[in-house]
């Protein structure tokens, strides 16, 4: 499994965020001067994130995103499997013909649930106390 600069990247904006969290909205500008990440890139992102409810958007003066629930609620299973899809280590982890007749079949489940578990057990929280 590679996650991939999308997925990372809104990692960072969602850790952004939670930092910005005693501020009504931040502004998009601001996010990409704070990450380095080009605006047109971040825009594409924050809309993914948007459309998956992990953010909320304000248009207009005094405008951005923020975050829509607390961070504890957060976990980085969630946010990557937006970005992501689903978290595979393997393509046929996810949708096999052969899945019934495959010997490794059972390794590949339990690696998934490993990678899954892991993910899903680490919340924004979290990574706001590593920095």
């Amino acid at each position: 499994m590679l996650v991939s600069s999308k997925g990372r990247y809104a990692l960072r904006v969602m850790v952004a965020l939670a930092k910005n969290e005693d501020q009504c909205y931040t502004p998009l500008k601001e996010i990409t001067q704070q990450e380095g990440i080009s605006q047109k890139y971040l825009e594409s992102i924050m809309t993914l994130l948007s459309k998956g409810n992990l953010v909320e958007a304000c248009h207009g003066k005094n405008g951005g995103y923020r975050l829509n629930r607390p961070v504890e609620e957060y976990t980085i299973g969630s946010i990557l499997r937006l970005t992501e899809g689903e978290l595979v280590p393997v393509a046929c982890a996810a949708e096999c013909e052969r899945a019934d007749h495959c010997p490794s079949r059972p390794m590949w489940d339990k690696l998934t649930k490993l990678i899954d578990d892991f993910f899903d057990g680490i919340t924004l929280a979290d990574l706001m106390e590593e920095e």
